[in-house]
């Protein structure tokens, strides 16, 4: 027996669009029309453009298509933390909405830095059609710099002149103080995330101004470093120092950070303290007792910020021109458990 390896078996070339032109008689140009921008050729020449690409098994080549048109058809999101869980829901709703408009998404973390954010951010718009940006670090001068390059959207932060998608947090807030009240609470305290987000500003802000509309008394206990389990857990001092009954934590991780804290040094949750916290993430009604929090519906944010920036990409490139974006708001509402209460008279 002689060696070597033995013989290749020969693999079928890819089949082109001159292929399909051959099949069907008609030009090469318009079967890339026909593929690439449907409804550009009569109907029925396109259905039998189509049943011939499926019968030699065509696939578009992707980079070669971006030569020819300049687009990927691929979006790139890029979330402050991945192991938060509030970003699951938008992850989810954005790869639906990927896949439903034929796109790929790319997703990529900053872990909370501005500096890391840039250098992806700059990264991904080089291979991507459009970039969302969720939860953002960066200033109003980076994102402009890089909206000038690819259309670009952000969530939970509003920028004039930015396709922008942030929950209506009044609604939810209104009814997180007004339920505190009902129960007898007129001292809180906000237990605030990162100082670098238009978020927490929002809320804070909100918060400090519903409360004294009630006539409640209201103290902000930071801005934190990290919107973390740990961060909400160190905070327990000072919400005591302060000497509030309730307290509305900037997200669910904090809150739930704090429960932990007030459960490891016997403060009873909600007899001595009552919390709140933000988003609803997966898991805060398992906490015990389960987490009081303000829910934002965070799978339709991802899945409008990715069909909106789609179509802007669409229009980017065949309209040349659009108007000033309107910030697309989704409301908040009260999910109300076990973590609020009266306070237990001593």
């Amino acid at each position: 027996m002689q060696g070597g390896h033995p013989p290749q078996v020969g693999r079928r070339a890819a089949a082109t669009i001159y292929d399909i032109a051959r099949e069907t008689g008609v030009n090469a140009s318009t079967v890339s029309r026909a593929l690439n921008k449907p409804g550009r050729v009569n109907a029925k020449t396109e259905q039998r453009i189509r049943e011939a690409a499926a019968a030699l098994n065509f696939r578009t080549n992707p980079m070669a298509r971006a030569l020819h048109t300049g687009l990927t058809n691929t979006v790139g999101l890029v979330i402050s933390d991945i192991t938060n869980p509030v970003y699951f829901g938008i992850v989810r709703g954005a790869g639906r909405a990927t896949a439903a408009e034929g796109y790929t998404l790319v997703l990529a973390e900053s872990q909370e830095s501005p500096e890391l954010e840039a250098q992806t951010a700059q990264r991904l718009l080089a291979s991507v059609d459009g970039l969302v940006l969720v939860g953002t670090r960066l200033t109003e001068g980076d994102i402009r710099t890089f909206a000038e390059n690819k259309p670009v959207l952000v969530v939970n932060r509003v920028i004039s002149g930015i396709p922008c998608i942030v929950p209506d947090v009044v609604p939810g807030i209104r009814n997180a103080l007004d339920q505190l009240m009902d129960l007898g609470h007129r001292s809180i305290a906000y237990l605030s995330g990162p100082a670098n987000s238009w978020m927490n500003t929002i809320r804070c802000d909100t918060i400090f101004c519903e409360a004294l509309k009630r006539g409640m008394s209201v103290v902000e206990i930071g801005p934190g470093s990290l919107p973390t389990v740990e961060g909400g857990h160190s905070g327990l001092r000072r919400v005591r120092a302060a000497g509030v009954t309730a307290v509305v934590a900037y997200n669910d991780l904090m809150a739930i950070g704090l429960l932990t804290a007030c459960q490891e040094s016997d403060v009873s949750v909600p007899g001595e303290l009552s919390i709140v916290g933000f988003d609803d993430i997966f898991g805060s009604a398992f906490t015990s007792p389960p987490l009081t929090t303000i829910r934002t519906p965070v799978d339709l944010a991802g899945e409008v910020a990715v069909r909106r920036i789609i179509e802007f990409v669409r229009g980017h490139h065949e309209v040349r021109g659009h108007h000033e974006p309107v910030p697309i708001e989704l409301a908040t509402q009260l999910i109300s458990r076990g973590s609020t209460g009266r306070i237990a008279r001593k």
